[in-house]
């Protein structure tokens, strides 16, 4: 769990720049790939902001964990590691791509699990950061369409 939670996410990441060379359904695969990482961006930028407004204490300041990992600087609320997690697993959801979100939601929870077992993180502050990950691939959902011209630029120069 501590391997997971360390590096979880940059191993998620890495799986979906890898799926840029899809050779199956491939704009619409590199559509999903960058919504995955507007939804992520998104998603860590709405966690700054909600930084600044919620202070709450880490479990392991408050003598409820004990910590398995290096202590973190900011506040406990919403955990960035589920929120960007998230947020790359419900944008390929919302692009339809059942086989390639299943495993992306599956890396997703262990990593949300990894995040409770090592005491970094209250259960309330992952599911927080679940839900401002699904938020935020929501968002990108409604802003970021595929076939638009700015998914044709985007796609193109990448």
């Amino acid at each position: 769990m501590i391997a997971i939670s360390q590096t979880g996410v940059p191993l998620m990441v890495l799986a979906v720049a890898l799926q840029w060379w899809s050779r199956t359904d491939r704009h619409h695969v590199r559509h999903a790939c960058l919504s995955a990482g507007l939804s992520f961006l998104l998603g860590l930028a709405i966690n700054q902001v909600l930084l600044l407004v919620v202070h709450r204490i880490r479990p392991y300041d408050a003598g409820v964990t004990h910590l398995l990992i290096a202590p973190s600087a900011d506040w406990s609320f919403p955990s960035d590691h589920a929120t960007a997690s998230m947020a790359v697993a419900a944008a390929f959801a919302m692009q339809a791509l059942p086989r390639r979100t299943l495993a992306l939601f599956a890396m997703a929870l262990l990593i949300c699990w990894s995040r409770l077992h090592t005491g970094i993180h209250y259960a309330g502050d992952v599911a927080g950061g679940a839900l401002t990950g699904f938020a935020a691939a929501a968002a990108v959902r409604l802003g970021y369409r595929e076939n638009s011209r700015l998914d044709a630029i985007a796609t193109r120069i990448f």
